[in-house]
């Protein structure tokens, strides 16, 4: 396989650009990157529904990866809580080298072909579980062994990878494949590669929430009033959709703790 995200930048002799000229041609590369998104849409739908479908009967999303890859699983999967409301353990994210690498890299953690489904186990899989792994290069031993063997017990597989034809699409059902080409760092994934990852997991994620019922209007009425600016945004929503007073709705979202919930009461009341 061609690997596009090792390929040698399109720039040289970066050390010599100004400050202003490293700036302009990152963002330069970094425009290409929505429009490779865009193509990978009816594959990201494929995988969407899929998650959607499963998650509705009483599964449950798991992304797993490495590095770069790992910690934006890890990050998509800690926001559903907070902006959804759903319970801790319904998207997980698990890297190679568990959580120590969210923060620090775990020497060879990666290459372990068999320490994804290790980690997965530790979940009581079912059959409604998705297992998505997350891979640039496609390559990963870890994403590629969990995979493999959530294929072997019958689960669902997708993926998110930034070339095509790898061997983490060929173990996936459901690949999503969107090339952004060379990085302006040669080989440093973090960059084009990595907001791409990000993209397509802000859009699967926020789907499969939607289409789970999570989002009212445009609204997230389930969302954790964890902080004064979210407890003011649900005073907000709760003005916006009953017509009550600031003072009416925060007594609402006090009285029943969130959105949704103080909404339907006013609702019912009518």
């Amino acid at each position: 396989m061609e690997i596009t995200t090792e390929k040698d930048s399109n720039y040289n002799n970066l050390e010599k650009m100004s400050v202003r000229e490293v700036l302009e041609n990152i963002n330069r590369e970094d425009k290409s990157v929505p429009l490779a998104v865009e193509k990978a849409i009816p594959q990201i739908e494929k995988l969407a529904e899929v998650v959607a479908d499963r998650m509705k009967k009483g599964g449950r999303l798991f992304y797993i990866g490495a590095g770069t890859s790992g910690r934006l699983g890890v990050v998509d999967a800690s926001e559903c809580p907070p902006t959804f409301g759903v319970p801790f353990d319904m998207v997980v994210g698990l890297i190679a080298g568990g959580d120590t690498a969210i923060r620090k890299a775990v020497e060879f953690a990666e290459d372990d072909m068999e320490q994804a489904w290790e980690d997965l186990k530790e979940y009581a899989l079912d059959e409604n579980d998705v297992i998505v792994g997350i891979a640039a290069s496609g390559t990963t031993p870890y994403v590629i062994g969990g995979l493999r063997m959530a294929n072997e017990y019958g689960l669902a597989t997708g993926c998110i990878v930034c070339n095509t034809g790898s061997p983490v699409a060929a173990e996936a059902q459901y690949p999503v494949e969107v090339v952004v080409g060379p990085e302006f760092v040669t080989g440093s994934t973090r960059m084009k590669a990595g907001t791409a990852q990000k993209l397509v997991l802000n859009m699967l994620s926020t789907t499969v929430m939607i289409q789970l019922g999570r989002v009212r209007g445009n609204k997230m009425v389930d969302m954790q009033l964890t902080n004064h600016k979210l407890y003011h945004r649900g005073v907000r929503m709760v003005m916006s959709e009953t017509g009550a007073d600031e003072a009416t709705a925060a007594a609402l979202l006090e009285k029943h703790g969130s959105v949704r919930k103080a909404v339907a009461s006013v609702l019912v009341s009518k």
